[in-house]
């Protein structure tokens, strides 16, 4: 942890009433509805990008200090029953809102990326953390950049983590990934960049590449055009 100027920072784009709801249950999680809370901070992720990069460290911060305060885990079970219920209703989030949807799968790793049990990254996690990103893999979605980008993003973050956890499953994704970048017709520049990158950051061990520079260096002119 060890950066509250950090956590400060996430909770101002939240009306002053929930940034109260959210600094309470940070400091005395016992005196608020962490129910209220989980349900909140996944609100608020399915709809800002931004946001759902970082929440993970919010709710971990929750998850240490009701730990802390009373050896409970209501908030961890509320926002795991939460998660669950978005992964079961993903295909129609996909088709309602495309952003909510990359939102979802960018806030879902990044749990998975916070939070441990014994040291260890959760289990139950794993699967559904898969699952979105073999959904990323599809070609209707490889034909998406913002897909294509959330893809490669997540495999950055969680990619080494999910290999440990299910090696066979990370070879099967790549087996899609590779698929869409040798035989789909129409990606873009861009897209065909992202995805070589990953092919390769894997490859290395799941370290940044020649091609990896690259592709960044054409994400970052492009979002000047």
């Amino acid at each position: 942890m060890g950066e509250p100027g950090r956590e400060e920072y996430k909770i101002q784009s939240f009306d002053a009433e929930t940034q109260q709801l959210l600094k309470t249950a940070l400091k005395d999680p016992g005196a608020v509805d962490l129910d209220k809370v989980a349900n909140v901070i996944v609100d608020h992720s399915l709809q800002d990008r931004v946001f759902s990069k970082e929440a993970g460290r919010m709710c971990y911060a929750i998850i240490q200090a009701e730990s802390k305060q009373a050896g409970l885990s209501v908030f961890r079970r509320g926002l795991l029953n939460r998660l669950q219920q978005e992964y079961q209703a993903r295909e129609q989030l996909r088709a309602r809102s495309p952003q909510g949807w990359v939102c979802y799968v960018t806030f879902i790793c990044n749990i998975f990326d916070y939070l441990r049990v014994n040291n260890m990254p959760m289990m139950a996690l794993v699967n559904p953390v898969y699952d979105c990103l073999f959904r990323l893999a599809q070609p209707d979605s490889l034909s998406k950049e913002e897909e294509v980008d959330c893809l490669v993003l997540q495999l950055h973050r969680v990619g080494e983590q999910l290999e440990k956890m299910n090696r066979q499953r990370m070879d099967e994704l790549f087996v899609l990934i590779r698929d869409g970048f040798l035989l789909l017709t129409g990606l873009s520049s861009l897209a065909q960049l992202l995805l070589l990158e990953i092919i390769e950051f894997r490859a290395a061990g799941w370290k940044t590449t020649p091609a990896a520079h690259k592709a960044l260096v054409m994400k970052s002119l492009q979002q000047f055009l």
